[in-house]
């Protein structure tokens, strides 16, 4: 397993992180279970493995699976495992109204982690109305105060907005690090590669989420992009995540894995994927790709499911992802066959009310009850 340094801090981490926000799940959880949804054994069983094969970067959140994610992780990381990686998690700054929420919910996470501090402690999904809560709410006080006292050792943020306000934010605060999306598609969107670098040279350390684009990037592409990397020795996921590590100013790349398979897939890319590595004839495929799905994608949903749940049912990613797909791969037909499924659930996006729930939290800005009129106008 690859190892970068932490921004300015004296020590390293591997380069792949564990995401927690993907992990397998029961189709029918024992009520009882204290981590929801979420299958205990298989979802133990990959993070040991992973910790047990040089993956020392563990990130979760406040909400993840329902907000079991943090519990799980508890559980998982005894027997030794918790003094062998850097936990990561996040401040959920939608529920944040005033500065004392940020002791109350540092305090509930330490208990549902098990755990005396925090190592890398975020504020989640800053952009702009976030960001005014952290100076009316004096959170960065709170940061301060949380270092001081150990609950956290190293404060940072994840970021969702543009260039600009992520260059204020990082300006704002002695940071030890940030979080931000970076794949091939989205390489001049939000942070960028701009933010990237602008992060590293001031000495924070950059963790890399949706390196997969929600694994858009993965798995169902169409023929066109997956010929691109066939005989080349990799999967179409392996290259996603070269091409991110090909990034020298790149510390840790997250991956929210759901099977055995993706871990051991990922620790063995990870291995490899040294920076400035990728040959120009490499680098040229990623061009090509980028174009394919620039020309096609009608909507730059990554999945996250933070519009959910919507007041009125509407199943807001998989009507983007129906439209997408029919979109992409030229099979209309079978969108609307999916489609037909979700109005006779009353779950399509003739169901929206434009109540704007789901713009308010959108990590992407995008414009969703615009785009939903859209895709019903396309698929019905």
């Amino acid at each position: 397993m690859q190892r970068r340094k932490f921004g300015k801090l004296d020590f390293d981490v591997s380069l792949l992180g564990f995401g927690c926000m993907r992990l397998p799940t029961v189709a029918e959880p024992d009520p009882d279970s204290p981590v929801g949804k979420i299958d205990y054994a298989k979802a133990v069983e990959m993070v040991r493995y992973a910790v047990d094969h040089g993956v020392d970067y563990i990130d979760t959140a406040y909400s993840y699976h329902d907000e079991k994610s943090e519990v799980f992780l508890g559980l998982a990381l005894q027997d030794g495992y918790r003094e062998r990686v850097k936990l990561a998690t996040k401040l959920p700054m939608w529920k944040v109204t005033c500065r004392e929420d940020c002791d109350r919910f540092l305090a509930e996470q330490l208990t549902r982690l098990q755990t005396d501090h925090v190592d890398m402690y975020l504020l989640h999904s800053l952009g702009k109305d976030f960001w005014r809560t952290v100076k009316e709410c004096n959170v960065l006080e709170f940061l301060d105060q949380a270092k001081a006292d150990g609950r956290i050792k190293y404060a940072g943020f994840s970021f969702h907005d543009d260039l600009s306000l992520f260059k204020e934010i990082v300006d704002a605060y002695d940071w030890d690090f940030c979080q931000i999306q970076f794949n091939y598609m989205d390489e001049h969107y939000q942070a960028g590669v701009e933010g990237l670098r602008y992060a590293a040279e001031k000495g924070l350390a950059v963790v890399i989420m949706e390196p997969l684009r929600g694994g858009k990037l993965a798995k169902g592409l169409p023929a066109q992009v997956q010929s691109l990397w066939e005989g080349r020795g990799g999967s179409a996921a392996h290259w996603a995540f070269r091409w991110v590590c090909n990034f020298p100013e790149v510390t840790v790349v997250l991956s929210g894995m759901g099977t055995m398979d993706e871990v051991k897939e990922n620790i063995a890319t990870m291995s490899e994927a040294a920076p400035n590595s990728l040959t120009e004839e490499e680098l040229a495929l990623f061009k090509q790709a980028q174009a394919f799905f620039l020309e096609r994608t009608k909507v730059k949903c990554t999945d996250c499911r933070y519009c959910l749940p919507c007041p009125q049912g509407v199943a807001i990613p998989e009507v983007f992802a129906i439209w997408n797909n029919a979109v992409i791969y030229d099979r209309p037909d079978e969108g609307r066959w999916h489609y037909r499924n979700l109005l006779e659930k009353n779950k399509a996006a003739d169901q929206c009310a434009a109540c704007g729930q789901c713009e308010s939290v959108c990590p992407q800005n995008l414009a969703i009850i615009e785009l939903l009129q859209e895709a019903h106008a396309a698929l019905v």
